[in-house]
This record gives structure tokens, sequence and C-alpha cells, in this order.
């Protein structure tokens, strides 16, 4: 028998212990790994999420995808979303988008939504997590956590019942709305369900329907969709619920099916995973406390309107892992971590409004190309700014107020560098540095762990004008500046002041 009993931990083990492999958990340790920082992720549960649930992985999120070196994958195990298939008395009643493409977004190279089941999701971000050194567990559940001002000690608990004591210098929480870490901090999420209808996900197989549409059936009860998930025989299913009584089960749901479709119960071949949920809107009263940080459904709840719960905590990570690197790698100041919560809580804030009021319109079929037009021009996060943070300084002596600013993505435009043209500046940003651009000027001296481009032509001159322009890891400005005399001190806030690294 396993001795129950947990051990001291002596010096932190690790550097981040991640709680959850969700989404959110696994992109952070991704992005934490390759800057060499020893992590590790706990997941409750004996696997991953076997299910399809958050399919829609929105433009910017591709770009974090891509930066990780995750796309490709994506990419061969997924498709663009098909067109909408509205049915009525066992009649198809014509085909419409659900989404249209924003004319005027910030360019991106993954300018439309991209349709992957979550679990193919995870199993490509673990595969990553793996390669890049990183350690993942599941079947092994945070009981408890204390914290010094020196490291973060967990207790965890194993299918076996077996506990022990794990130590890291930071603790992360991405498990959930139920989230265990928030709860041990005596964090409270505040929000309320503001009426929203419960609903039921599911994974089915189902004969008779063709998978070059996303299939919808309005009903005065509640719409049903089932959308062809790409690489399986699955359709992802949902369907709101009229009132609260009902029980997930693969009968239930064959018989919602039958209900509301021109399908039989017979035609349903397989029930696979399945959820009942009641949708809420609420955000953690802070994310962060100590040693400890919240991220994705631990900080903030989303209703599943326009698929944006998932990216979101994507968004998270990407904002909060190169902080912790430069902390964890590069001596930067602690107080650097204060600035995630600032610059994520109005992220997520504005993410719960366009969420909450996406899932009340549902898919409608009245007026769909209006729609679609909006779903378009809201849901790719490719505009999400940090304008506001501490982080971002805008020195210029003169900049047009419709411009590009401080705290603003950089646009991912082709530039000609003093090497030659190049592609789109995404190309030249992969990887986890900053990166500091002079453009139509000379670059200062800079210290290790800074790349430098000198950009002398192109759409992004044209776009970004004359000056030096410091570029975060996650692709948003942090400074533009005529001189380098703001440089040194910026650099310093993140760990990269003081000379060679």
């Amino acid at each position: 028998m396993p001795d129950p009993t947990p051990q001291t931990p002596q010096r932190p083990a690790m550097d981040v212990l991640v709680v959850g492999a969700g989404p959110t958990g696994l992109t952070l340790a991704c992005d934490l790994a390759r800057r060499g920082v020893r992590t590790h992720v706990i997941e409750a549960g004996d696997r991953l999420l076997a299910g399809s649930r958050g399919k829609s992985l929105q433009s910017r999120t591709m770009e974090v995808f891509d930066d990780l070196g995750v796309v490709d994958a994506l990419r061969a195990s997924g498709s663009f979303f098909p067109p909408m298939q509205t049915w009525r008395d066992g009649e198809r009643q014509g085909e419409w988008q659900l989404i249209e493409p924003d004319p005027r977004a910030p360019a991106s190279r993954h300018p439309r939504p991209w349709l992957v089941p979550q679990w193919r999701t995870l199993d490509i971000l673990r595969e990553r997590l793996l390669d890049l050194g990183g350690t993942l567990e599941c079947g092994a559940r945070l009981t408890s956590l204390t914290q010094s001002g020196t490291q973060v000690a967990a207790e965890v608990t194993h299918s076996d019942g077996a506990r022990h004591l794990v130590s890291a210098r930071y603790l992360v929480g991405a498990d959930g709305s139920r989230s265990t870490v928030r709860e041990s901090l005596g964090i409270a999420l505040k929000g309320e369900d503001g009426g929203l209808r419960s609903a039921v996900v599911a994974d089915v197989r189902v004969r008779g329907l063709d998978r070059d549409h996303w299939h919808i059936w309005p009903d005065p009860a509640g719409e049903l969709l089932l959308c062809p998930l790409p690489g399986t025989a699955d359709f992802q299913l949902n369907a709101k619920i009229t009132g609260e009584e009902f029980t997930a089960t693969p009968e239930t749901v064959r018989g919602l099916i039958a209900a509301r479709t021109h399908l039989t119960s017979e035609a349903v071949t397989d029930v696979g995973w399945f959820s009942f949920y009641r949708p809420r809107t609420a955000m953690a009263e802070r994310f962060r406390h100590g040693r400890v940080l919240l991220a994705g459904d631990a900080a903030h709840v989303h209703p599943p309107g326009g698929g944006q719960g998932l990216n979101i905590g994507v968004q998270d990570a990407y904002n909060l892992g190169w902080k912790l690197g430069q902390v964890v790698r590069c001596h930067a100041p602690d107080a650097l971590l204060d600035s995630y919560e600032v610059e994520r809580r109005a992220a997520a804030a504005d993410t719960l409004n366009l969420s909450t009021r996406l899932y009340r319109a549902g898919r409608s079929t009245q007026d769909p190309y209006e729609q679609a037009r909006y779903r378009g021009r809201v849901c790719h996060l490719l505009s999400v700014h940090y304008r506001d943070s501490e982080l971002s300084a805008d020195a210029r002596e003169s900049r047009a107020a419709a411009g590009v600013q401080a705290g603003d993505r950089v646009p991912d435009l082709p530039c000609v560098t003093t090497e030659g043209p190049c592609g789109n500046l995404f190309e030249l940003l992969r990887g986890p540095d900053f990166t500091l651009l002079a453009v139509n000027c000379a670059p200062p001296a800079a210290p290790a762990g800074l790349r430098t481009h000198q950009v002398t032509g192109g759409p992004l001159a044209e776009e970004l004008g004359t000056g030096l322009f410091l570029i975060r890891p996650d692709q948003h400005i942090g400074l533009a500046a005529d001189t380098a005399e703001h440089l040194d001190r910026y650099l310093a806030q993140v760990g990269l002041g003081g000379g060679d690294m």
C-alpha cells in the first residue's frame, strides 16, 4: 500500500506547476517549456478531455499556435467551418455562412476561424509539451496548497490514493470554472447566469446526414445543431434546453435529436462524449495571490457564444507565459506579474459581454448575413490591445490618433530589412524573445536576449512610421519611441536591462 502521508518539500522541485491540462494549461506549459522554465502539469482526470467541446480556433489563437510550433499539425487536423444548412419539416431551406470575414480586420495569415475538435487540440499541445521537455501527469488532483515568500507547496492526490507534496516557485490554476486553486485561495467568482438557457453538447455519429454542412433545426423549444468534426466520423451536437430538468445520457441525446429533427433515434449510431451545462458569466475577484495565478476558466467563465472561451484562455496563457519566463529565467522584477491581471482582466470583461450577447442571439436564420458580418467583426480577437497597461509606453513626439500605438498587436505585414525582403513580420518574431524594430532609422546597441532588425521599407514600415518599436514576445508593442533614450528603462522592467545576460 502506498504511504498516504505527504512528505515535506525541500527546495522547489520545479519553476512552475500548472494545475489543469486543458487548452489554457497546456498552452502555458508549452510557452514556459520552450523558455527553459522547468514546468510540470497535473490533471485531475485520468486522461485529457475526450470531447470536442471548444472546437473553434479564432485568428489570434491560430497566431499563438503558429508561434508555439503547432499550427501545421492543427491545419492537418481541421478545416474551415462548413456553411450552415437550415432544415424545416425534413426539407432543406438553404445554406448560409455563420461568419463573414471582416475586410477591415487587422492583417493576419489566419484570417478565418479554424475547426478542430478540442480533444485533438489537446493531443497536439501535449505532444508539443513533451517534445519541449515539459512533463504532464494525469490522475493527479490538487487537494491543498500553501505558499511562502519563495515557493508554493501543493499537496497532490493520485487516483490510487497516494499523496505527495510538490514544490514550485510559482503555481498557475488553469483548472476550470470549478477551480480548486481558486477555492483554495478563497477568491470569489462573481457573476450571474443572466437568464441564459441551459444546453447539452455531445459527440454523435449519425446516418443519413451529409458532412458538407453545419446543420441547424430551428425549434421553439430551442435550436439544435449538428456540426461535422474534421478528421472523424462524428458530429458535435449543440442544443438549448427549456427548463432545468434534463439528464444527459446516450438515450436522452438520441431522444433530443429525434424530437427536434427529421432524424430517428435509430439514425444516431453512437453517442460518445456528452455534457449538460448551465452557462453563466462570472469573473474572479483577482487573478493573482502571491505566487499563485489564475488563467482561463479558473479566472473567468463564459457562455459558449461565439466560440470565445477556449480562445480567451489561450490568450491568457500567452500573456502570462513570457512574463513568468522573464521573472524565472531573466530575474525580471516580480512586479512584472502584476501586469498580467491588469491586461487580461479588461480583455476578459469584453469577451464576457460578447459571448453573452452571441449566446443569447444563437445562430439566427432570420437575418443570417447581417449576423455573419457581425460575428466576423468581433470574434477574431486580433484587435485586443493593452494601451492602458504600464507595460505600454508610447514616447513618440507625434503619432496619428487612429494609427498603431504602444499596447497594440503589431501588424503582421510584409517588410524589407537590411538583410533583404522577408515575408510577414510574424515570421521574424517567431520564438520566445523580445524584438526591437528600428524602422527607417539606425538600431541602437542592444543587450543579449534582444533581437534587432532594421526595417527599411515595405507595408510594415508604411504602417508604423519611423522610430523604434520594441515588440514583446506576445507580439504586442511594448515601447514606441523616436530615440533610444527610453529603451534602457523599459528593458529593466522586463529583465533585459543591465548589459549582457
